[in-house]
């Protein structure tokens, strides 16, 4: 096989396992690893140190560092009002518990020698935003667990990472006279390292997007320079501190409000998406299975050790004295997945300490990789049920934000809210605000697109997005900036106007899927509100079923949402085909005037609701 066609089938391989994950609601690094473990040292189709030779140690680097920059953009300084202590005392206090108890661990349980097992405890002191942050999406605790486990798993990464690399020199040089103040000296050269260019080069970024020397098509290529140059210079200055530059580089562009960054939030997430994928299944595809068999029974042990030992240790040190419940605390000892950062550190040092002669070296992969493939598998298949048992899942989100307020978004609104759905209407249209305040609706009176939305609005059971503005361009914008929070299959909007709009090209590309059917534009739509008809919420039954219902109501009835028995939403769309909802679902449609229906045949009386 050639290095072009690995290289390919690395890509294609990744993004399969990761669609597959997504479709199966499976923690994706699960089947990324079992991907790179049959490819690698199984079927033998994948050679990763063949195929990238000196080169695979500075390309899984550089890779980390813009997953951890990924990382650090998603860091909002606002999460931490009231749990700052306590995400310090986890990186700090709460490290040092997780590398003894997992360095202790790895001498009695695994057999390594005392330097080797301080090693493999240092590597597994990070967690990663790798497997956290899919595991927060799925979850979605709430409270203050949330951001607490978002700061730890991308914050402790540089940490973690460079008391490896410091008990790694301390192996390396064991003969020296004073390591201590090596030691110190590495800290310092880290610590303004790391802060020093991760600022500097944060700062020279956002001089140049606000003063638009960038133009807009460079900025993604222009923030990649910047960030591998910081990575490199400052590895260059203390080896590992590039992990700590690019982190506070993300944090700090992530916090100001000085140039927009968004379009480089969403380059990176894409490219996260990629980088994760393709790393972990060249990472796995080096094992060996000699190695992994070797780690068996004492390796499994070693793993229950770390988790239920070590983790809750961690977070009882770090909570201590903090106003956490009980609840929540149990949840963070639930959540410690380890990931890629720990893959590739355990990687690059097993490889140096072999050179070196040092003989266990070999044991810190599998054991790093069954730790990784231990804690994923085990919280990831467990997270959701745990947090419902703690009461801290926030339960599904059928709720609906609607943008616009007018006559059909209130009602569509009513009936929803009606029927136990959370609705909130956003309009900059005071008197469209007003008149939905009037009839006991949620609103928020401002502009979908402002830059404060995001934080003024409480989204807490909301799940969907319904762009229902007459401005078809402002529906595709704002399903763009929401599509990204909900997720595009959540971000809904009504289909363009058919003449004078540059939108109605069949051509063109919506940005949301389309609401209810192609020819309910919101023209269509506002011309039946006038017309006298009316939004109704029609339960089915046996004996009304989805035939009567339709016999009743004819052909021109348009249904928008079926709402099943258990609360959830279903957005009725063209693309859904043909709908069957049973008995027990209710059908949300506009409908025609009384006297229209009287025309109709006769059926079953139906039990309808009038919004």
């Amino acid at each position: 096989m050639t290095p072009l066609t690995e290289l390919v089938l690395v890509l294609v391989l990744g993004s399969l396992a990761q669609w597959i994950a997504w479709r199966l609601r499976l923690p994706s690094i699960l089947l990324l690893l079992t991907t790179g473990i049959v490819v690698g040292p199984i079927v033998h189709v994948i050679d990763p140190d063949a195929l990238f030779g000196a080169l695979l140690r500075p390309v899984v680097s550089l890779s980390v560092a813009l997953i951890l920059f990924e990382g650090g953009l998603s860091l909002d300084f606002r999460e931490l009002r009231g749990t700052g202590q306590i995400v310090w005392r986890l990186v700090t206090m709460g490290m040092a518990a997780t590398w003894i108890v997992a360095a202790v661990a790895a001498h009695y349980v695994l057999g390594l020698d005392w330097s080797v097992a301080a090693l493999l405890g240092a590597i597994l002191t990070v967690t990663g935003p790798t497997v956290i942050l899919p595991l927060l999406r799925t979850v979605r605790p709430i409270g203050a667990v949330g951001p607490i486990l978002k700061w730890e798993g991308i914050v402790i990464d540089p940490i973690g990472a460079f008391a490896a690399v410091l008990t790694f020199e301390v192996i390396l040089i064991g003969e020296m006279q004073s390591p201590s103040r090596h030691i110190t000296e590495a800290i310092m050269r880290m610590l303004l390292a790391g802060f020093g260019l991760g600022i500097a080069g944060a700062a020279v970024l956002v001089q140049a997007l606000r003063r638009f020397w960038i133009p807009e098509f460079l900025q993604s290529s222009i923030t990649l320079m910047l960030v591998g140059a910081s990575f490199a210079a400052s590895n260059a200055i203390q080896p590992e501190s590039g992990l700590l530059a690019v982190t506070v580089m993300g944090i700090v562009l992530a916090n100001q409000r000085r140039a927009d960054v968004r379009p480089i939030v969403e380059f990176k997430e894409n490219l996260r998406v990629l980088l994760i994928a393709a790393m972990f299944i060249l990472l796995s595809a080096r094992l060996e299975v000699e190695d992994m068999v070797q780690f068996g029974v004492p390796g499994g042990l070693f793993v229950l050790v770390v988790m239920f030992v070590g983790r809750p240790l961690c977070v009882l040190v770090s909570t201590l004295g903090s106003s956490l419940k009980w609840a929540e605390r149990m949840f963070l000892m639930w959540m410690a997945p380890r990931g890629i950062v720990a893959a590739s550190v355990a990687s690059v040092f097993a490889l140096e300490l072999e050179r070196a002669g040092v003989e266990q070296a070999r044991l810190l992969v599998p054991a790093t990789f069954g730790t990784i493939i231990g804690t994923v598998l085990i919280y990831g298949l467990t997270a959701v049920s745990v947090a419902r048992r703690l009461g801290l899942a926030e339960p599904d989100a059928p709720g609906v934000l609607i943008v616009g307020a007018h006559p059909l978004a209130r009602a569509i609104a009513a009936t929803l809210q009606g029927l136990g759905i959370r609705a909130v209407l956003v309009d900059v249209n005071a008197e469209n605000i007003a008149a939905a305040r009037m009839e006991g609706l949620s609103t928020y009176h401002g502009n979908i697109l402002g830059r404060k939305i995001m934080d003024d609005l409480d989204l807490g059971g909301i799940g969907k997005l319904l762009a229902l503005t007459s401005n078809d361009e402002v529906n595709m914008l704002a399903v763009h900036r929401f599509g990204r929070l909900f997720d595009r299959v959540n971000a809904y909007q009504l289909p363009p106007e058919r003449a004078g709009s540059q939108l109605a090209d069949p051509e063109h590309h919506l940005l949301g899927r389309v609401l209810f059917r192609p020819d309910a534009t919101y023209s269509a739509l506002d011309r039946r509100l006038e017309s006298g008809w009316t939004l109704r919420a029609t339960p089915l039954t046996e004996t009304f079923d989805y035939a009567s219902y339709r016999q009743v109501h004819g052909d021109d009835a348009l249904p928008m949402f079926i709402v099943t028995g258990a609360g959830k939403l279903n957005v009725i769309t063209p693309e859904r085909g043909r709908i069957e909802p049973r008995a027990g679902h209710k059908i949300v449609s506009l409908t025609a005037p009384r006297e229209s229906q009287d025309r109709q045949p006769a059926a079953p009386a139906a039990p309808e609701q009038p919004a």
